[in-house]
């Protein structure tokens, strides 16, 4: 459900951000330095909120710099430019910027002495980056992997969900919870992505072999 509410609401908001792109880019403004600036603004907010437990303030800043990575994409299709150095330079702030977040909520738990969330938020930080390398290798290795039950827009989604739990509907255990639960779904995930390339590997060397 996550996946495909994450798939609709990217195109939906792509759609809506039309205008401001278009009008960026008759400014000179280019779809790299609106990527750059929306990583620049994430880590700011994690800094400044997320580090400080300051939930609420963290998820709009960091969901509104997020429509760069929307408008970014946007901007270079209008323009007719995209580019594989674009496409690595998206992809480079994407772990840049979730590498923030999760160093923010690392700081936070480690300064309140909650040590439970602190390793799930460990786990989400270095699981969330296998996730992205397994995909990454795989494809340099010449294999399609387009699988994954948890990739980044749904990292973001469900720690955005936990945080609004925590920090207006008061519930203490909602960011905690969703930590938890994003620590297994990127481990499934990894597993998931592994499997698939096992198997694509294997149906290679069963196709070399027979032929």
């Amino acid at each position: 459900m996550a996946k495909i509410f994450s798939v609709v609401g990217k195109a939906g908001t792509a759609r809506l951000l039309d205008p401001l792109s278009r009008a960026l880019l008759r400014m000179g403004v280019s779809p790299d330095a609106v990527t750059v600036v929306g990583t620049v603004g994430v880590l700011v907010g994690s800094v400044v909120f997320v580090a400080q437990g300051h939930f609420l303030a963290a998820t709009i800043a960091i969901t509104l710099c997020g429509l760069a990575d929307v408008m970014d994409g946007s901007m270079a299709r209008q323009r007719g430019t995209a580019s594989r150095y674009g496409a690595l330079l998206d992809s480079a702030m994407d772990r840049i910027a979730d590498g923030a977040v999760f160093a923010g909520l690392i700081w936070w738990f480690a300064v309140t002495g909650d040590r439970p969330t602190l390793l799930a938020a460990l786990i989400c930080l270095v699981a969330g980056q296998v996730v992205s390398y397994v995909k990454a290798r795989a494809e340099g290795l010449g294999m399609a992997c387009h699988v994954g039950l948890v990739e980044r827009a749904e990292r973001l989604i469900i720690i955005g969900v936990g945080a609004l739990l925590t920090s207006v509907g008061g519930l203490s255990w909602g960011l905690p919870a969703s930590l938890w639960v994003l620590a297994a779904g990127s481990i499934f995930t990894i597993w998931q992505r592994m499997w698939h390339v096992y198997k694509l590997e294997q149906a290679r060397t069963a196709g070399g072999e027979s032929a």
